[in-house]
């Protein structure tokens, strides 16, 4: 999955080809909830993701809300909007959608997952969507692979996958995930560079975390990674998947917590990164209960992202699923969060190019400040 490419204002450019793409329609994220919560889910029956975690039942208290206030110095510089795009390689392909649903290439697996925004219809025929390996067939909250349909042959709930020549596992979950989001490779290869750029050591921290691909890929750039997550699964699966890579000797620290108490914590002790990237759900709990809301929570943990960077940082990622808002209120957050730092505020989509009919899937909105 690294044939990224950048499409500012409805054109897209490939680096390697400069090629422009027609101007293609805006499309608003909508509810999904169940990717609102997808870490929260896989706490069910388990207690292990911002579920009831260590402490039983018990819920912790919210700590008092961080005193914000409006930061002096001249706003960032604006880039908007900014469509960062996935195209369609031999790791990972968005073949066709439509009718609410998306059939996807996942290594060697053809699958068809539930896809609430693919409103038009389908361009391939019935014959290439029946030809798939696994069908996700309705929500459940059951552990294991729940309810998905083998139509071949039964598999088992992992399969290995690669990423830029990062081997992973993909996995067949019950909340219709596969462990991995692919449409991030633009924020991966992105970070990336800025890593090898640099030529310095980088400290990289992952807050919501989930199986850790973007952590590998800083890690594997040469960075020190601290990668947090709520769920003792997902950073189970995020270590398995740093051994499968063969990146085990990599700078890695694996820390299951709560994302806003961590940064609360590492602004006091004074820690400090250079890239911090952040993917908070709508909703959430943390391994004590600790509750999420993004609309609530998220201008804290924004400012605390400010607060616990080095003297010469180089980026704050911030991508947001699922949520009725325009990317516009986290990039005008993000400007004012970052006034008086300089540098550039980019906000806008992310998007998976489908293969079949080349209609532009938009999965999540993001801002990022880049020094």
């Amino acid at each position: 999955m690294s044939s990224a490419r950048v499409c500012c204002a409805g054109e897209c450019a490939v680096a390697e080809a400069g090629h422009v793409a027609p101007e293609m329609p805006f499309l608003k994220p909508f509810r999904d909830k169940r990717r609102d919560s997808r870490s929260h889910q896989l706490a069910k029956g388990g207690a292990e993701l911002r579920g009831t975690g260590a402490s039983g039942n018990r819920t912790e208290p919210k700590a008092a809300p961080r005193v914000l206030s409006r930061r002096d110095g001249a706003l960032p510089a604006e880039h908007l909007p900014l469509i960062l795009e996935v195209a369609p390689n031999a790791d990972y392909a968005l073949l066709d959608s439509g009718a609410g649903q998306k059939l996807e290439q996942y290594g060697p697996y053809r699958i068809v997952r539930p896809e609430g925004q693919a409103i038009w219809q389908k361009a391939l025929p019935a014959k290439d969507w029946d030809r798939a390996d696994a069908i996700f067939t309705g929500d459940t909250d059951e552990e294991g692979i729940g309810r998905w349909r083998f139509p071949k042959t039964p598999l088992g709930e992992t399969w290995p996958m690669k990423h830029d020549g990062i081997d992973y596992l993909g996995r067949f979950t019950s909340f219709r995930h596969v462990g991995v989001f692919p449409e991030q490779a633009s924020h991966w290869d992105h970070m990336a560079g800025l890593i090898a750029a640099a030529k310095r050591p980088v400290k990289v921290l992952n807050l919501f975390g989930y199986t850790g691909l973007a952590s590998l890929v800083a890690a594997r750039a040469g960075a020190e990674v601290t990668h947090v997550d709520a769920s003792k699964k997902a950073i189970g699966w995020a270590r398995e998947n740093q051994e499968m890579a063969g990146l085990s000797q990599k700078p890695i620290r694996w820390i299951v917590d709560d994302a806003l108490k961590f940064a609360e914590r590492e602004e006091r002790r004074g820690s400090r990164y250079d890239i911090v990237l952040f993917d908070p759900p709508a909703y959430g709990r943390g391994p004590r209960g600790e509750v999420w809301q993004l609309f609530e929570d998220l201008p804290d943990l924004t400012d605390l992202c400010r607060s616990i960077l080095t003297p010469k940082p180089l980026a704050v990622v911030l991508t947001a699923y699922s949520i009725r808002a325009s990317f516009f209120a986290m990039h005008a957050l993000m400007r004012d969060t970052f006034a008086g730092m300089g540098g550039t505020v980019e906000s806008g989509e992310l998007i998976i190019r489908e293969k079949s009919a080349g209609r532009a899937l938009s999965t999540s909105l993001f801002s990022r400040w880049v020094a």
